[in-house]
């Protein structure tokens, strides 16, 4: 009985991530608004959740570590989209990570101060609100509730519990 609640909930959230995704693809491409790059950031433990999900409801072993492995990838959400909600507040300052192309590149002074010229969306604007809520906000209640979800079903994980 409990193993069927479950995964019933498992394959809640693995709807709600999905349809999270399909919306903000629409935000982007339907409606036009352009994300910035903590906004693009914040999609990754989003997409990563989904195979993370499925390896439970498909493959078996390791339903416990995979479990502990989604709390930690929505607490590192929930940091992440607070981070950027509080340089939507003025709270924290818009860090290189907002700025710049790619910091993967080793670039001159010259590259650099030429990319901080281009015109890139800020992550202090918000361009897209829900009932006066920033795509931040709902993302850092979004990912708080997601990690007390998984959190608390590795606290109740039984052996077999998961499983089909």
């Amino acid at each position: 009985m409990k193993e069927q609640a479950n995964r019933k909930i498992l394959i809640s959230i693995l709807i709600f991530i999905l349809l999270v995704l399909i919306f903000a693809f629409v935000i982007e491409y339907g409606l036009g608004h352009q994300p910035c790059k903590l906004c693009f950031y914040e999609r990754a433990p989003y997409f990563l959740s989904i195979f993370l999900i499925l390896k439970i409801l498909f493959i078996r072993g390791y339903e416990k570590i995979t479990l502990l492995i989604l709390s930690l990838v929505f607490i590192t959400s929930s940091v992440l989209a607070f981070y950027h909600f509080g340089i939507e507040q003025g709270f924290f300052k818009e860090s290189l990570a907002c700025t710049t192309e790619s910091l993967s590149e080793n670039l001159s002074k010259k590259e650099l101060l030429q990319q901080l010229k281009q015109s890139s969306i800020s992550c202090k604007d918000v361009s897209f609100r829900i009932l006066g809520l920033s795509l931040a906000t709902i993302s850092t209640i979004f990912s708080l509730i997601l990690s007390f979800v998984f959190i608390k079903l590795f606290m109740n994980y039984k052996k077999n519990e998961l499983l089909r």
